[in-house]
């Protein structure tokens, strides 16, 4: 009667998909490094949860001006609830080690997204603001 999870595998995995709704774990993966979050993503059908539980990650969400992204962030807390509301774009940039739940409506991962590939220079100034988040926990 009583379903157990325990995901210790790189990347996102949903492993609880029910009618309406999904949960999902993020573990770090290479594409998730500060330095290599080349792209931004956004769901315009569903609202997103992220709740980290371990290691340090940076929540990233930006709006669109003149079809450039404007970015804000927030260095997550764990244990703390995030939600980025749906239409925001959106990625996040972790530390080796860091794992995050996602809690979101069913298939999100199938058929409700789409991508913006950042250009060298927000990929730069992207990772300059993450690093500088980072920094000031470690300051």
């Amino acid at each position: 009667m009583i379903e157990e999870y325990n995901i210790k595998e790189k990347g996102y995995h949903p492993f609880i998909v029910k009618e309406g709704w999904q949960l999902a774990r993020l573990n770090y993966t290479e594409e998730q490094q500060i330095n290599q979050i080349t792209k931004l993503d956004v769901h315009l059908k569903t609202d997103e949860i992220f709740i980290p539980i371990a290691g340090k990650a940076v929540l990233i969400a930006a709006s669109m001006v003149n079809n450039e992204p404007q970015f804000e962030m927030e260095l997550m807390k764990i244990n703390h609830i995030y939600n980025i509301p749906k239409g925001v774009w959106h990625n996040i940039a972790m530390e080796e080690g860091s794992e995050v739940f996602i809690a979101e409506k069913s298939n999100t991962h199938v058929s409700d997204f789409e991508y913006y590939d950042l250009s060298k220079e927000k990929i730069e100034e992207l990772g300059r603001m993450v690093k500088a988040q980072l920094e000031s926990l470690n300051g």
